[in-house]
């Protein structure tokens, strides 16, 4: 399979500094966005050491044979950033979000952890295929609080899980099959906080991996961009 791939990150208008960081290596279907906790103390080291253990994978044969290394790295990963923490001889966190998408032989695998997101278009149509680890998607879950009122809820920032927080990393996953003309996106909350699933969908089926990527990015940016955003946009040829 061969693909199209584009990827932007911008510290936004009210960060000093990005604490996402990307991973892109469209040669061997792999891409990843991760997302630095905000509030927390050296989330740009987080992020990037998350991107630096998924760029060192070991060259392996087969689509879940890669994303079982690709786990294997974030839970070493995981107990090196609970360690830094620990290190300073006090409490603190150091942790991340991820999500991260491989694709091969015509199919996806889509892993995450935290409220990255990833997205398929195809045929017109979105589809979320990952499930935000947050509390206000727990709310939803239960039947608390309808769909259409969690990304502006007072606690849509809050997420459940994320690398460098429990002893335990627990990684969710999904799955499916990858057809020309799809359309995948990997975004950082940065994007998802202020632009919805019909604005990102008519970006992508409209335009170009390219000019999409920059279309978002100003629809950001014109929003205040209250967040560092950062995307991957990946094709199938």
């Amino acid at each position: 399979m061969s693909f199209e791939c584009v990827s932007r990150t911008d510290v936004g208008l009210r960060r000093k500094v990005n604490e996402d960081s990307i991973l892109v290596r469209t040669e061997r279907g792999l891409w990843a966005v991760a997302d630095g906790m905000g509030g927390h103390e050296a989330g740009d080291v987080a992020s990037g050491l998350v991107v630096e253990a998924l760029q060192r994978l070991p060259v392996v044969y087969g689509l879940e044979q890669l994303v079982e290394a690709a786990i294997k790295e974030l839970r070493i990963a995981n107990r090196q950033l609970i360690e830094l923490a620990q290190s300073g001889g006090h409490e603190r966190t150091i942790g991340t979000t991820v999500v991260a998408l491989a694709i091969a032989d015509g199919h996806f695998h889509c892993f995450w952890v935290g409220d990255s997101r990833a997205y398929r278009v195809r045929n017109g149509q979105i589809r979320r295929i990952s499930r935000d680890h947050s509390l206000v998607q727990d709310l939803v879950d239960a039947g608390m609080l309808a769909p259409d009122e969690a990304e502006g809820h007072v606690n849509a920032n809050v997420i459940t899980r994320a690398v460098g927080v429990a002893e335990e990393l627990e990684v969710d996953s999904s799955t499916g099959d990858a057809q020309s003309g799809d359309v995948f996106l990997l975004a950082s909350d940065g994007l998802t906080r202020v632009v919805d699933d019909q604005e990102i969908l008519a970006e992508l089926a409209e335009k170009t991996p390219d000019g999409a990527a920059d279309s978002l990015i100003e629809m950001v940016l014109a929003r205040g961009a209250p967040d560092n955003v950062s995307i991957i946009i990946t094709k199938v040829a």
